[in-house]
């Protein structure tokens, strides 16, 4: 006697095709991005701090900026020099990120403000080193011996919307700044690299 086989009810082909129409809709139609100024908690933290950031030497070659790690969220004063929050009015919350270029040379942190309204311009000059974010340090690599007296150089992205970028850039064998001492156009180039890349990734 030969065993009968039951047919699939028409649930069932009505659930899986529902299924399929899903899915199909979710390929064609993805959910919709977070407004911009969302993005800073609404974002996992890999796709604020992307594992590499592309970049150019000064010479015009390819540059790779590398996570080294990112620091826990925190208040503005506690991730801002001093002279660097007249910049950064309204600060509601900052996060902190450090890279090293592929070659491990040149170490640089990022530190993101989040405003609680769109910032202003600033055209202020400074002498020395531009105040910035403060350098964060991470151990067991490239960036452990990064601190406050080992940043050269700083960079700015420019202001849009409710977010300032602020980084920090230094070497990563742990050199000391001294008063005179200047910046390459290499170190310079990584630490504005890295602030304009996150925030247009924030912000485009």
């Amino acid at each position: 006697m030969h065993g009968h086989r039951a047919s699939p009810s028409p649930e069932v082909d009505v659930f899986q095709l529902s299924l399929a129409l899903l899915s199909l809709l979710s390929v064609l139609w993805p959910a919709a991005e977070p407004p911009v100024p969302e993005r800073w908690h609404a974002w996992p933290t890999i796709r604020i701090f992307p594992h590499t950031v592309p970049g150019t030497s000064p010479s015009g070659a390819r540059v790779t900026y590398v996570l080294a790690g990112v620091a826990p969220e925190t208040s503005c004063r506690a991730a801002f020099q001093r002279r660097a929050l007249p910049a950064l009015p309204g600060c509601l919350t900052a996060l902190r990120a450090t890279y090293t270029d592929s070659t491990e040379t040149y170490v640089a942190t990022v530190g993101i403000a989040v405003l609680a309204k769109p910032g202003r311009r600033t055209s202020a000059r400074w002498g020395g080193r531009p105040p910035t974010v403060r350098p964060a340090a991470f151990s067991g690599g490239p960036a452990e011996r990064f601190g406050a007296r080992q940043y050269f150089t700083g960079g700015r992205a420019a202001v849009r919307d409710r977010y300032v970028v602020l980084a920090a850039a230094g070497y990563a064998d742990g050199r000391a700044y001294r008063p005179g001492d200047r910046a390459p156009a290499r170190l310079r180039a990584t630490a504005r690299q890295l602030a304009t890349a996150l925030h247009r990734n924030l912000t485009r």
